[in-house]
């Protein structure tokens, strides 16, 4: 059973960026969207005009949440070989009341992709907005980076 990271997350957090699970390259580095071809920090960068994906992940993790945002999966546990969401058996939620009260100040939340999105019912019936955008992993290659960064900076515009 693999088991994923802790959240990303303070009492100042307002947006939510939630994924499935971390890959391979997240959970042996240890930090949210490790692997080198995923357009997550790219993207997240370009949007807050950061060079995220140049810096260190503890200065990542600090400018996510000055930022007012929060990063975190819907899995908490798993059993999957590789690192493809079509993958994943068994999985466990995450305990999402627990962050809410962690961050209670969230009031939209941003799915990384429809494994994610599969969530996004309970969290919409709790009255927080939601938005479910094109995946950063490099398996989902049905859209380009420009046009993935687009959807991602009019949804984190609005939202935050």
């Amino acid at each position: 059973m693999l088991r994923g990271l802790a959240p990303v997350v303070d009492r100042g957090s307002r947006l939510l960026v939630l994924g499935s699970f971390p890959g391979e390259a997240s959970l042996t580095a240890g930090y949210y969207y490790a692997h080198p071809r995923n357009q997550f920090w790219p993207i997240l960068g370009a949007v807050l005009g950061l060079p995220l994906a140049d810096w260190p992940f503890e200065r990542r993790y600090r400018a996510v949440l000055e930022s007012g945002l929060a990063i975190w999966d819907v899995y908490a546990g798993c059993r999957r070989e590789g690192s493809l969401d079509g993958s994943i058996r068994d999985p466990s939620v995450n305990d999402f009341q627990a962050l809410l009260r962690r961050a209670p100040g969230l009031r939209a939340v941003l799915f990384n992709g429809r494994t994610a999105a599969r969530h996004e019912a309970w969290f919409a019936g709790r009255g927080l907005a939601t938005r479910v955008l094109p995946s950063t992993s490099p398996a989902f290659a049905g859209m380009s980076v420009a046009d993935k960064l687009e959807r991602w900076r009019e949804a984190i515009e609005v939202l935050r």
